[in-house]
């Protein structure tokens, strides 16, 4: 078997056995905790203010409280990220 410089090395030669890549941490960073659901009269505020926004259309309620949710679990990954939280 001849040695292709541009062949692909085998998996796992060029670092230690057992290590898996980290990724960066700019990435790592911006993760939400998985754990954290926003308080639902902060939710039902929020759905309720863009209820208003959008002309108080009935039966879109469902939608606005999940982007309702969106928009908070948003700005915690933000606030995160910057290091604006109190730890829990």
């Amino acid at each position: 078997m001849s040695s292709d410089p541009q062949s692909p090395a085998p998996l796992g030669s060029d670092r230690a056995k057992g290590s898996t890549p980290m990724p960066p941490k700019s990435k790592v960073s911006r993760q939400v905790d998985p754990q954290y659901t926003p308080d639902p009269d902060e939710v039902a505020r929020r759905a309720y203010f863009t209820f208003l926004n959008h002309g108080s259309p009935l039966g879109h309620d469902v939608q606005h409280w999940l982007s309702a949710e969106a928009e908070l679990i948003a700005e915690r990954a933000k606030t995160r990220i910057h290091g604006f939280h109190n730890p829990t």
